[in-house]
């Protein structure tokens, strides 16, 4: 049977999970289908409140320069949107206070900016946008239970109302394509097996990393003028901590640890553990502040990629997406940036006038689209103490691009040149080969290492 994707042909499209990557999927197929069914676990709040169905949603969310980017591309004028709900905007470096290797950064002028209000208010604005299409429908407070169909081509989704233990009350959805977008936890690769199908291979690696978030209203203080604080972990110091605005005076703090060390929920708990940090900078900042929520704990942080795009005995007309394709670390922030890029990467090739979209084709396209972000978030991991996961295993090109990078990261929080083009990669906007342009490769290979801040830099020089 033919793997094509005829998506001009595509009658009805389902989309698995409702979050922002299943939100983002359903706007691209609503282009080519003639009607697009999200089903959805949870019911949709009405306002931008957070979905049960989103654990992270708690905890601290930044969209990056590349996210902006998509949704600016997929859904025109939203980021103009967001801004006009509130959500803060962080330039980075001049916004942040942040330690980093050993050494603080120098606050120069911002060559990337981050939007980091909360993530139930940016998904409440990409559904209202997304489910205004009268093309697009909704079946809610309903699971997913398995697809219809055979190895050779899906057919459909089984549904049952969430809640009912009971197998025989499932029900079937017919549609010509099925896009998972279910998240980190997907029972994908069981339903494929169900139906005689191969499940894909999956790379991870784990730290054992885990937060903790509490929000906190900012108290006073005439000397900072930053608007958050980043100290990020490194194999010699594990513990991390955040602190970012989310608007109307609102920060959210959000420390790390690995699973030996693991912050804790308590309040009490949570604010001494700032103390595992190399500076009491977080500490003194968290005493000024005002607890405004519980504290929240997360550990479901190892990296997952999930290989659909190998040779394997597969379904015509089913696509993974978002999670359920490739979940990160959230610690890196990448999460729904990807989900964006994700959404872009299948508009392209389901729109691409030179090439007939097959299911393998389109899948590989979207796995492409997160290539550069596993590359940096399980890049790093895997040189973490006590990784583990089947992707660890070190390449012989590890040692010397290690030891570039290693030459690099001593000037990125001084040097403009390098840290512009650093960030630039880390925010998906350039590719990794930027950070061997020319003027990058003097700079690390040949420039001395730059002097940074030797306190926090509590206010912008000059």
């Amino acid at each position: 049977m033919t793997d094509e994707l005829d998506h001009r042909g595509t009658r009805h499209a389902v989309v698995v999970g409702g979050s922002l990557a299943g939100l983002l999927a359903a706007r691209v197929l609503s282009e080519h289908a003639e009607r697009v069914t999200v089903v959805e676990r949870d019911r949709f709040p009405e306002g931008p409140d957070a979905r049960p169905g989103v654990p992270q949603s708690r905890h601290v969310h930044v969209l990056l320069d590349a996210g902006q980017q998509a949704l600016d591309e997929l859904l025109p004028g939203f980021t103009g949107e967001l801004r006009e709900l509130g959500a803060p905007r962080v330039g980075m470096p001049e916004d942040m206070v942040q330690w980093q290797n050993g050494r603080w950064f120098s606050r120069l002028p911002a060559t990337t900016h981050l939007y980091t209000g909360p993530r139930a208010q940016l998904e409440w604005l990409v559904r209202r946008r997304v489910l205004a299409d009268p093309r697009i429908e909704t079946v809610q407070g309903t699971e997913t239970v398995g697809l219809i169909g055979d190895a050779s081509r899906v057919r459909g989704v089984l549904l049952r109302e969430r809640g009912s233990g009971n197998p025989r009350e499932s029900r079937t959805l017919k549609a010509d394509l099925v896009v998972d977008a279910s998240g980190r936890g997907t029972h994908a690769p069981d339903w494929l097996a169900a139906i005689g199908a191969e499940a894909p291979h999956e790379e991870t690696i784990d730290t054992g990393l885990s937060y903790a978030t509490r929000m906190y209203r900012a108290g006073a203080d005439p000397d900072m003028d930053a608007l958050g604080f980043n100290v990020v972990p490194n194999p010699e110091q594990v513990y991390g901590g955040v602190v970012l605005p989310i608007g109307d005076g609102r920060h959210l703090v959000t420390l790390s640890g690995l699973r030996d060390d693991r912050p804790p929920t308590d309040d009490d708990g949570f604010e001494a553990f700032a103390a595992k940090l190399p500076h009491p900078v977080l500490s003194e900042w968290l005493a000024k502040a005002t607890p405004e929520s519980p504290v929240h704990g997360f550990r479901q942080t190892a990296n997952i990629r999930r290989r659909y795009d190998r040779p394997g005995r597969r379904p015509a007309g089913f696509l993974a997406t978002g999670d359920a394709l490739c979940a990160f670390n959230p610690i890196y922030g990448q999460g729904m940036t990807v989900a964006a890029l994700n959404a872009v990467a299948l508009r392209k090739a389901l729109s691409d006038p030179r090439n007939t979209p097959t299911t393998r084709t389109v899948q590989k396209s979207l796995l492409d689209s997160s290539k550069q972000a596993w590359d940096i978030s399980a890049g790093a991991d895997k040189n973490m103490p006590g990784a583990t996961g089947n992707a660890i295993t070190a390449r012989a090109v590890d040692k010397p691009v290690g030891w570039y990078l290693g030459r690099l990261q001593q000037r990125y929080g001084g040097d403009p040149v390098v840290g512009a083009a650093f960030r630039s990669v880390l925010t998906l906007t350039a590719p990794m080969t930027t950070l061997f342009a020319p003027a990058v490769a003097r700079a690390v290979l040949f420039g001395p290492v730059p002097r940074t801040p030797t306190e926090p830099p509590l206010r912008r020089a000059g």
